[in-house]
Order: structure tokens, then sequence, then C-alpha cells
């Protein structure tokens, strides 16, 4: 008797659920508990803990002294002294998650710089000829400028149709503007750095660094960028033999480098989870409650740049015969699209971006290297159309009245800011002040969007990621390049393997 009648079969393989799917379930749980503590951990409840300013409890730090107290005493009085145990165990929990989120972005953020770097060169020296570099770098550039101009049309419209701005009362404005206005004054005097350099010649003189070394250390991905276009088309231009041993070299680096983030990757349900937590428990849903169709403007126009305008992209770049359907291009990006949801950061998503249009998209390695750093650098459509709504919404919450000089003016700076946006949580808005101040917009405003942009954010990063993937595959498209479906490959390096 074999061993299948004797009822000693080996048991079927358990299986495994899909990265992108336990993902979404550590988005959907870190939401729920968020929720909970933001609904029900309250000033009381830390007083019934011991705890009369959280502030300082959970900063570890003894309370500031109040100014009108007596100069002559020697003790601050800590408020906090009789916190139990209860208390600790909390305030230990909110670091532990944070320490969590932290560690694994600046995971990401260590290769994330190398894998460019290395994928880059090789990807530009292997295309070998100068001439084919200049094509598929200018498609790619054209690409992204019309996708940029194209979303802060839809940003424009949709704002224009909708006016989010007269739903917004002026007690609601004014309690935001008391709520966020140290934070928008901060940011305000950040920008005004940002804004003595933006034009274009200095833009232009700016992506290339003076010292490649200085760039790296500093993690100026933009520059990093550029240095390796240089390094690699200097690699074609010596002899094959010489430049093949280089070349060897930096595919194995690249290739460990990726092996690295799939190990990086097992950890982010976990990471996503502790990322999403504290966004969610700090934030306010009466203001949320008042800014949400701003919110929802916001969305519908990242929304029709997702599933109108890429698609239309697609079919007009891909040949006859090739098909990129949104269910394919889903599941093959889902891990980088909630990776970029959770951490907000296009920067900290790209090793995962280009693994997963590489090895599950199915776009060559040559297009892939090029295209997915330069993009996560400068193709920003979901920033430029959230500059655009953003602007126009403050705009119509002040009554300052804007024509069509004034919307050319948005829209044009909006994505020369959107390519000076570093690929990092909040950046945008800094730079947001620039396109305020050139169309007359009180810049205080942006404490009222600071409620909401932390969560827009997370929603303009996935459109910001998906956007890379797009270009990578219509430039492949444009050159003739076939793109197998790999998901439906066995035996490929899956980001959801074992």
């Amino acid at each position: 008797m074999n061993s299948t009648t004797s009822g000693t079969a080996p048991k079927a393989a358990k299986t495994r659920i899909a990265l992108h799917w336990r993902i979404l379930i550590a988005l959907v749980l870190g939401t729920l508990v968020g929720i909970a503590i933001n609904q029900f951990w309250t000033a009381s409840t830390w007083a019934s803990l011991g705890v009369n300013d959280a502030g300082a409890f959970l900063a570890g730090r003894t309370p500031t002294p109040d100014p009108n107290a007596n100069p002559n005493a020697t003790a601050i009085p800590n408020p906090n002294a009789n916190a139990n145990a209860v208390a600790y165990i909390a305030r230990f929990a909110g670091k532990a998650t944070k320490f969590i989120g932290d560690l694994f972005l600046q995971s990401l953020r260590f290769v994330a710089v190398p894998i460019v770097l290395f994928s880059l060169i090789a990807g530009v020296a292997s295309l070998g000829d100068p001439r084919k570099l200049g094509r598929i770098g200018g498609r790619t550039l054209l690409l992204f400028l019309i996708t940029a101009v194209v979303s802060c049309v839809i940003g424009l419209a949709l704002s224009i149709a909708v006016k989010p701005g007269t739903f917004v009362s002026v007690e609601v404005r004014m309690q935001v503007l008391s709520a966020f206005g140290n934070d928008a004054a901060k940011r305000i005097a950040s920008a005004e750095a940002a804004a003595a350099s933006l034009s274009v010649w200095d833009q232009v003189v700016r992506v290339v660094s003076s010292n490649p070394f200085d760039a790296l250390a500093r993690g100026d991905l933009l520059q990093v960028v550029v240095a390796a276009v240089f390094i690699g088309l200097g690699l074609t231009m010596i002899p094959k033999q010489t430049a093949q041993p280089v070349l060897n070299v930096l595919h194995g680096l690249a290739e460990a480098f990726l092996q690295l983030i799939r190990l990086i990757m097992k950890a982010a349900p976990y990471a996503v989870f502790a990322l999403i937590v504290p966004i969610v428990a700090n934030l306010g849903l009466t203001v949320l409650g008042a800014l949400a169709v701003y919110g929802l403007v916001v969305v519908a126009a990242l929304a029709m740049i997702l599933f109108v305008l890429y698609p239309l992209v697609l079919r007009a770049t891909l040949p006859k015969g090739q098909h990129i359907s949104f269910r394919r291009l889903f599941r093959a990006m889902a891990p980088a699209q909630f990776l970029a949801f959770s951490s907000s950061s296009s920067a900290a998503t790209l090793p995962v971006t280009i693994e997963c249009v590489r090895d599950r998209l199915g776009v060559p390695e040559d297009i892939t290297s090029f295209v997915c750093p330069l993009g996560a650098t400068i193709n920003m459509d979901g920033t430029a159309a959230y500059q655009c709504i953003a602007v126009t919404f403050l705009a119509q919450v002040f009554g300052v009245a804007l024509g069509p000089i004034e919307y050319a003016t948005i829209a044009g700076l909006a994505v020369l800011v959107s390519i000076g946006s570093p690929g990092l949580p909040g950046a945008s808005i800094v730079l947001m002040v620039v396109v305020m101040d050139a169309v007359k917009v009180p810049t205080q405003g942006i404490a009222i969007i600071l409620a909401l942009d932390r969560v827009l954010d997370m929603c303009r990063t996935v459109v910001n990621v998906s956007g890379d993937a797009i270009a990578a595959a219509a430039v492949a498209g444009m050159e003739g390049r076939d793109i197998p479906d790999l998901m439906l490959t066995p035996n490929q390096p899956k980001l959801d393997m074992p």
C-alpha cells in the first residue's frame, strides 16, 4: 500500500497571505487603534493615571516653569509625580511604536541611495549608446512634464468647480489658525530659503553636485541621479572589456541591496501599523469634519490622475498587443503603494518601487533603473495637483480673487515646486509658500491645511509612486520593449516570498 492510501500523504504547503494583503490588514488595524486612542484616551484619562502634563510626561522632561511664578523658587513642581505604572506602560508603548516605524523608514533610506547609484550607473551603461540614453531621457522628462501639467489642470478644475473654501466658516478658520499657527510659522520661515533658490537657473545648477560624495552623504537623490547618469555615460565611452568588470560589480551590489529590501519588507506589516497609529491618534475629528470637502476634492483629483490619466498614458504609449490592466498594475505595485501610503515618503519607498516595477510589473531593468530613481525626485503629479487645490482653497477661504493669469501662475509654479520638492513627508507644504506669495494668498493660511496635510500627503505619495511605475512602463512601450507579466511567471523573486 502506498503512502497516499495509508494516510501518510505529505501535507499541502501552507498558504501564505500575500505581503500587500498583510500590509492592508496592518493599515486597517492601525487606523482602528488610532481612532480608539483619539476618542477614548483623553486628558482625563491621563489625569486618572496621575499625569497632569501629558506632553511633558511623554517627552520624559520636567515641565516648563510658569513665567509668572516666584523667580526665587528653586524647585519646579512636577505635576506628573504621581503617575502610576499604567501611565509608564502607555509611554513605553508609544515610544516603542515610534521606534519600530522610524527604524523601518531609516532602513529603507539606508538602501535607497546605494541602490539608486549602483542600479542607475549599470542601467545607463547597459544602454551602450549615448544617443539611446538621450532618447530615453528626453521621453522620460517629456512624459513627466505632460502628466504634471495635466494633473495641475485636474486639480484646478475640481477646486474651481466645487469651491471647497466656501464650506469653511469664519469660526472654524480662526479655530484652526489658533491651533496650528505656531507650526505654520515655522514652515513659512523654512520656505524663505527655498524661495531664494527656486529659479529655473538655480534649480539646474543645483542638480550638479560639486562633490558627489557629499551628495551621497546627504542623501540628495537628484544629485545622486545626475552623478550616476554621468558615470554611466562615461562607462559607455570606454572599451567594453574595461567597463565590463565595473558593471559586474555594480550589478552584484544592486542585487545585494535588492535582497536587503526583501529582508526589510518582511517587517513591513508591523512597521506600517506602527506608522499609522500615531497619525490617526493625533487627528481631531471635529477639525477634520470641517475640512472634509477640501479633503474630498484633493482625493477626487488624485483618483482621477490614478484611474483616468495614467491609463490613458499607457494606452497612448504601449504598442499594439501590449496591455496593462488595472488588476495587473495594482497587483504588481501594491507593496510599494501601501508602503507609500503609510510612510508618506516616495524617497523611502523607492527601493520597493524599483523592485515592484522590475520584478513584478515586468518593465526591463535598464528602463526601471533609469526612470524610477529620476521619477522619485522630479515626478510628483500628486504633489502638483495638491499644490493647485490647496492654494485655490485658501484663496477662497480668505476671499482672494483669482483670474486666468493667477491660475496659470499657480499651475506653472506648482509644477516647478513639485519638481524641487524632496520626497519626504510634508516637504511640499513648505514650498507652497512660494506659490501663495505669487498670487497674494495669506501665507498664515497654511495653518488651516496643516490639520489635514498628513493624511493627504499619504494619498498623494501613492499617486507619485504609481506615476513612476506608469512612466517606466510608458517609456518601455515607446522604446518598443516587451513587458511580460512576471506575476504569472513561476520562480520569480517576489516581495511576499516566505
